[in-house]
């Protein structure tokens, strides 16, 4: 996921560094990764770990010194959970024509008007595009615009974000009988910061036409990866695998990692991403899937609506299937719901995902279940989650 953050910030001419934020605890693979794109992009790029989850704001004010170190007169804000075309520098094309140097700027795009109560929504200036006022998941209708997730900040962020912070020890140390989980550093960009600067003619909001989706939810992986391999299709379609004589058929936009092993017999697309050293036999059929690294399909399998993780084996004549969460294909502002796990008790029925190093015996069916990791299934299933 955060691979396009990191491309998108790349490209922004006179940047700098990036900065990796968050309460994970950093991992072999996390260091890996980070080395390998620093090396792609050319670009200082360093994971700095919260000693708590200090919400959108507290990140940010926590690392500030690290943030201003190489004296940068701006930074963008990304949040990881977003798909987006990222349009960095036309936010900061946007800011030159707008407001001052100093103003801050938040990416906006149109949702219909039931799912804008599950988002940040802002109300602007037609003319200027000020933000006029900011309300964080509304009770009842604001607006059509919402925050994306996606900000262009100048160091005077920083005395807002402090104000904050010194009016949250403040009431902190009224509040003694506080159970001490409460932290003045927890601060939320959203309803802490822009609500105060809506109307101070200091936010701004670009409002773009591109393509953007939350990742909320496993579901949701599948419809971000149909929107960047429909990306791809257009700004870098050499990404994208081709039907060739001999090579399996390809049919829509699929991207197959050039270490994978992939039979000419079988039938992958559309949506399809096959990651590294991925083997994948004879008929076998792969359709709005992700195929995670040293993964392998074994004759015949029929894979659908479908993550399938790392290390993990499918079966001959097995069938793997899960149900698309995608948002209403009729509505051009409709964004994918973030589906809650179960409703009236049941399991919502979504894309299927198996773990790293599951093991899907031969002519099984799984549908709509969800397989954990280091699992070795005898059976089939349907509509469960398998611990």
């Amino acid at each position: 996921m955060v691979q396009h953050h990191i491309e998108a910030c790349a490209k922004v001419p006179g940047m700098k560094e990036i900065l990796l934020m968050g309460f994970y605890q950093p991992n072999e693979a996390l260091s890996r990764f980070l080395v390998s794109a620093q090396q792609e992009f050319k670009v200082p790029i360093r994971y700095l770990q919260e000693y708590a989850a200090l919400g959108t704001g507290g990140g940010i004010y926590h690392f500030r010194d690290q943030i201003l170190s190489g004296g940068a007169e701006a930074f963008f804000v990304l949040n990881a959970d977003v798909c987006s075309e990222f349009p960095l520098q036309e936010m900061l094309e946007f800011r030159q024509q707008h407001g001052d140097m100093h103003s801050f700027v938040i990416l906006g795009t149109t949702a219909n008007r039931t799912q804008a109560l599950n988002y940040g929504c802002i109300v602007a200036n037609a003319d200027t595009q000020e933000v006029q006022h900011y309300v964080e998941k509304p009770s009842t209708f604001v607006s059509e615009i919402i925050n994306c997730g996606i900000y262009l900040f100048t160091p005077a962020i920083f005395q807002h974000i402090g104000e904050v912070f010194q009016r949250n020890q403040q009431e902190l140390a009224l509040e003694e009988s506080s159970n001490g989980w409460q932290r003045a550093e927890v601060i939320r960009l959203e309803q802490d910061i822009f609500t105060a600067l809506a109307g101070s003619g200091k936010l701004y909001v670009y409002k773009t036409d591109g393509f953007w989706s939350q990742i909320k939810s496993a579901g949701s992986a599948i419809y971000a990866s149909r929107l960047y391999l429909n990306q791809y299709s257009k700004s870098h379609p050499e990404r994208l695998a081709q039907n060739k004589p001999g090579g399996p058929v390809i049919r829509g936009n699929v991207y197959i990692h050039p270490t994978a092993s992939i039979d000419s017999t079988a039938v992958l697309g559309p949506n399809v991403s096959i990651g590294e050293g991925v083997t994948v036999g004879a008929g076998v059929r792969v359709r709005e899937s992700i195929v995670l690294h040293g993964a392998s399909l074994h004759d015949h399998t029929c894979v659908l609506n479908t993550i399938v993780g790392w290390d993990s084996t499918i079966g001959r004549w097995a069938r793997v299937e899960g149900t698309p969460s995608d948002p209403n294909p009729n509505d051009p502002y409709a964004k994918i719901d973030s589906e809650t796990l179960f409703r009236d008790g049941r399991l919502t029925p979504s894309i299927t995902i198996l773990g790293c190093s599951v093991t899907i015996p031969a002519e099984v069916v799984i549908l709509n279940s969800i397989v954990l990791p280091h699992k070795e299934l005898s059976r089939s299933y349907k509509n469960q989650i398998i611990l």
